[in-house]
């Protein structure tokens, strides 16, 4: 099995938990090992999936504004530990790598494969949302045609995307490739370098 076809079959899984409950508070119960690929892929598309859900909450034109506040550092803490989590995921493609002989004339990708798992991450949710639209009963049949018409395309891209992942994988396995991973460096989150928090 490829990984980009493991990766789907885990996102989906997760996305299908989820909405078992379809509650940001809901624990998380992940069924795989701690310290296995599968385990990061699972929690990856959790925090992805209860993020979508806050996105949808926090654009309620009614929200009481003190909930709304505590809902973007929900979000914030989110996209933080959503970062975190690809950061790990690229270590562990690092390490899995680690005795592949390079190439000489090797070339760098333009982004890790875990930032590009991320987006397929994101994907499975938009293609699970976009199919709930397009079966929807209570909307119009243009409405559905159209989020059917928008559905097709998604599922194209994460058929691409899917088969890109792995060609690069195939690339970093063969030498042809090689990674080189940036951390992010969120300045915001960090007193020493945002003035709002420094200046205080």
């Amino acid at each position: 099995m490829s990984f980009t076809k493991q990766s789907n079959e885990i996102f989906n899984q997760v996305i299908n938990d989820y909405h078992v409950t379809d509650n940001v508070d809901t624990p998380i119960n992940n069924p795989y090992e701690r310290d296995t690929i599968e385990n990061r892929l699972y929690l990856k598309c959790w925090i992805d999936t209860v993020q979508w859900h806050f996105e949808d909450l926090i654009r309620d034109p009614h929200i009481d504004p003190l909930e709304a506040l505590q809902l973007k550092r929900r979000i914030d803490q989110s996209n933080q530990d959503r970062t975190d989590l690809v950061e790990q995921i690229d270590s562990y493609f690092r390490q899995y790598y680690s005795d592949v002989k390079v190439l000489d004339n090797a070339t760098i990708n333009t982004e890790s494969p875990a930032w590009a798992i991320d987006r397929l991450s994101i994907l499975a949710l938009k293609i699970y949302h976009m199919k709930e639209q397009a079966e929807r009963t209570d909307a119009s049949e243009e409405h559905r045609q159209k989020c059917q018409a928008k559905l097709n395309v998604l599922l194209e891209q994460q058929a691409d995307l899917s088969i890109a992942i792995d060609q690069l994988l195939d690339d970093i396995q063969a030498g042809r490739k090689y990674m080189k991973v940036y951390r992010q460096m969120k300045m915001y989150n960090d007193p020493s370098t945002n003035p709002v928090l420094y200046k205080k």
